[in-house]
């Protein structure tokens, strides 16, 4: 069953964020080596210091990084918009094929 569902996973401050960060990137490049890299596959992540002192980090999986999401506990969540997002892993065809509308 194909699912459009996106994932997100709060991972806190910026400064703190760097270890579950390369955490996800490590399990991701596993599971995206394993299926053949597919375009649709990819983690991006949002810097947002919006009314904070720090920034708190928040990372999107796509709806073919699913499995990679629910081992990280993320949850289910609406596709996020591209403004802010910075790849964290996948292909950077992932940019066009998950959000066809911004190219």
């Amino acid at each position: 069953m194909k699912t459009d569902t996106w994932y997100s996973k709060e991972l806190g401050d910026g400064m703190m964020a760097s270890m579950p960060l390369d955490e996800i990137g490590e399990a991701f490049m596993k599971l995206f080596s394993a299926v053949g890299k597919p375009p649709d596959m990819a983690i991006f992540t949002r810097y947002d210091s919006e009314g904070h002192l720090h920034c708190e980090v928040t990372a999107y999986f796509s709806p073919a990084a699913k499995d990679v999401a629910l081992a990280f506990d993320a949850e289910p969540c609406e596709r996020p918009s591209r403004e802010g997002l910075g790849l964290l892993a996948g292909d950077k065809l992932s940019w066009s094929k998950l959000f066809p509308e911004s190219h």
